[in-house]
């Protein structure tokens, strides 16, 4: 199998890469400047100067919540745009693309996890960006998976590493205690899609680790896990939103159900808590292990 990554340089690109070459799978991989897939012509361009490939795996995206309020154009040629030329060249060169989404693209106004069959409805640009970029995306290549995440952590810049950082410089942290959704684990993640890639299951599938928490939760296991005395001081979003008011809306309940997977391949996410043990113990961050 040849396989493409792009957004190489991200957390997810980095775990999907090494899932891969464990595969012995032959993989390239592209993210900004050598490959904006953004530019049409510099995804045809990509493609030329390589083999043809099998599946292509997106991992790009611009991901900055509130970065996106501030520039919808910039969010949409990435996240949305983007989708869409790879697609195209995709199809023509009769690849499957695997695209990477997000609960973003929920309002989060019920309670409950979604299901791939519930009716998105974004409430912030990034949400609007990455549904329209889920959309274009199935559109042009009838052989497309998109695969909606949430809460991504890994090798690189992330909740959990800036919830550390700060543990270092401070004795309490607030954060915000009335969003829910799933942290997940790019290195289980990156597992996942690759078996999803090889279905020819084509659609919108949810994965992510299993269970549910608020961001307050996640930073406290997170210190209880790493052998931090840190407090958690728990706010609503309102209050955060009072004093941070150049924050995006974020969903109050965007919970993923991994429905699809259990109905087919079989859902092989574990629950929350184990991989951010596995996640610390990892990267040396867990008390207790070397």
């Amino acid at each position: 199998m040849r396989a493409l990554i792009t957004g190489a340089n991200g957390q997810l690109g980095r775990a999907l890469a090494d899932v891969l070459a464990r595969a012995h799978a032959q993989v390239d991989t592209a993210d900004l400047p050598d490959l904006d897939i953004s530019s049409m012509a510099s995804v045809e361009a990509w493609l030329a100067g390589h083999e043809p490939y099998d599946v292509v795996y997106n991992c790009a995206a611009f991901t900055n919540v509130d970065g996106c309020e501030q520039d919808f154009a910039a969010a949409f040629a990435a996240n949305a745009l983007g989708p869409m030329n790879l697609s195209i060249a995709c199809a023509k060169i009769g690849a499957t693309l695997v695209h990477v989404s997000t609960d973003y693209v929920f309002p989060g106004t019920e309670p409950g996890a979604r299901t791939e069959d519930d009716v998105a409805a974004p409430i912030s640009a990034y949400g609007r960006s990455k549904l329209a970029g889920e959309g274009l995306a199935l559109a042009n290549n009838p052989r497309t998976h998109v695969v909606r995440t949430a809460w991504l952590y890994g090798d690189g810049r992330n909740f959990v590493r800036t919830m550390l950082s700060l543990a270092d410089r401070f004795d309490q942290i607030t954060v915000v205690d009335d969003q829910l959704g799933n942290p997940t684990y790019a290195v289980d993640l990156a597992g996942e899609l690759v078996r999803i890639a090889a279905t020819k299951d084509y659609g919108v599938w949810h994965c992510t680790n299993e269970g549910t928490c608020s961001w307050a939760d996640l930073a406290q296991e997170t210190f209880a896990l790493a052998g931090r005395q840190t407090q958690v001081v728990r706010c609503t979003s309102a209050e955060w939103k009072q004093a941070h008011p150049e924050s995006a809306d974020r969903p109050a309940f965007s919970s993923l159900e991994n429905h699809r997977l259990a109905k087919t391949i079989g859902n092989g996410m574990r629950p929350w808590k184990e991989a951010l043990a596995a996640y610390l113990e990892a990267e040396g961050l867990r008390e207790g292990v070397a």
